[in-house]
């Protein structure tokens, strides 16, 4: 079972992925979403908008950083889900 700590990095991770993928396939409206806030934001999303070859590089490194993120928290040891014992269920 998964520790709390472990369950927000995954939670993180998942988010991470969603929206590298979102960003890779729909990169102008994915930095469109985005562009709400402090004005030197929005500029920088407009930078995004309009380069959209840099915003599906940046969303493939999103998406790469994120996969191995999870990845390297698994511990070596570690006992996976399948090599848990079977708990028997109430009768």
């Amino acid at each position: 079972m998964l520790q709390p700590a472990k369950q927000w990095k995954h939670m993180a991770a998942m988010l991470l992925i969603g929206d590298g993928a979102i960003a890779l396939l729909r990169p102008q409206w994915s930095a469109e979403a985005w562009a709400i806030g402090p004005e030197w934001w929005k500029n920088s999303m407009r930078l995004f908008r309009e380069c959209p070859t840099l915003t599906r590089i940046i969303a493939s490194a999103e998406i790469a950083g994120a996969i191995w993120w999870t990845l390297s928290q698994e511990s070596p040891g570690e006992p996976r889900y399948e090599d848990q014992p079977e708990v028997p269920r109430g009768a």
